[in-house]
This record gives structure tokens, C-alpha cells and sequence, in this order.
């Protein structure tokens, strides 16, 4: 018996793999634009399009003839409208810039309550070293208005002292 020679054999399969190779190929889509035109593209269609105007896509069970969608709404099936819509590029950057706006808004917000912390935390601190200071019974200066030093007296002194010891009740 005659064996086939090695030539033969790379022939052979070089014509199985060319015959094979169709199924091989890019990805065909179909669908009908805006203005009414057929396309044909190896890249899906645009987000927007309606899947009604989508003529042909691979792998796509749920793609159906005109003919064929009101047989299957008439049995019961699920139509592609049943389907949950997948959000559009447009709708998700509006969602994204909604975000944004609330966490500046939220940013502004902490930063001004820090802010107002900060302020707080200033004037209980003076409020503490005035007590501290009328408290102590010590003689306490001032310059008046003709530029020369005087001592606050003792009726002043209980006024500020009771005011400072409010200012702390507030921080508490």
C-alpha cells in the first residue's frame, strides 16, 4: 500500500485549515442608523441605537426578525424590551457628575464645620485664661483712652468674670 507523501499530507491540511477559516472571522454587525442607512461594521453599534433598528449581531439569541417579534410577544416570551435597560453613556456621566456635586457640596460642608470647630475651640481657650486671670485676684491693667494705664475695678471685674464663665458654659 501506497503511503501518501509528506507534500500531500501539508496540502491536505493546509486546505482543511482554509476552509475552516470563515468561522474564524471578525464579527459582522448590522443595524440601521439615525438617517435611515444600513451598516454594516465589524464593531457593535452605538449605545443609543433601539434594538429594533439592529438588524444582525453574533452570538445574539435575542435579536429576532420584525416578523417573528409579535409571534413571540403573542406566546408569552420576553421581548428585549422586558429586559432591565442597561443605563447610556450620557445617563452615567450625569450620574457621575451628580455624585461629584454632592461630594463637594459634603467636603464644603465638613470643611466649614471644621472651620466653626476650630473657631469654638479658640474662644473657649481665651474664655479659660480670662477666668483664670480675674479669678486669680490680681491687679489687672489697661490702657485707656488718653494712653495712659489704669486698673479695671472690682465692680468691672465680677462683670467680665461672669461673662467669661458664660462664654465656658457654652462649651461645655
Amino acid at each position: 500500500m501506497n503511503r501518501p507523501s509528506p507534500r500531500l499530507l501539508f496540502a491536505g491540511a493546509l486546505m482543511l485549515l482554509a476552509q475552516l477559516a470563515p468561522q474564524f472571522a471578525h464579527a459582522q454587525y448590522s443595524w440601521i442608523d439615525e438617517k435611515g442607512t444600513r451598516v454594516f461594521s465589524d464593531r457593535p453599534p452605538p449605545p443609543g441605537t433601539p434594538p429594533s433598528r439592529i438588524l444582525k449581531a453574533p452570538h445574539r439569541s435575542d435579536l429576532m426578525p420584525d416578523n417573528a417579534a409579535p409571534a413571540a410577544a403573542a406566546d408569552g416570551a420576553s421581548t428585549p424590551a422586558d429586559k432591565p435597560r442597561q443605563p447610556s453613556l450620557a445617563e452615567r456621566e450625569a450620574d457621575y457628575r451628580k455624585r461629584q456635586a454632592e461630594r463637594q457640596d459634603s467636603d464644603k460642608k465638613a470643611q466649614e464645620d471644621a472651620g466653626r470647630k476650630a473657631a469654638q475651640q479658640e474662644m473657649c481657650a481665651n474664655a479659660r485664661q480670662e477666668e483664670r486671670q480675674l479669678a486669680s485676684g490680681m491687679r489687672i491693667s489697661e490702657m485707656q483712652a488718653n494712653g495712659e494705664r489704669g486698673y479695671i475695678s472690682d465692680d468691672d471685674r465680677a462683670r467680665r468674670l461672669a461673662r467669661a464663665r458664660q462664654a465656658l458654659a457654652d462649651c461645655r
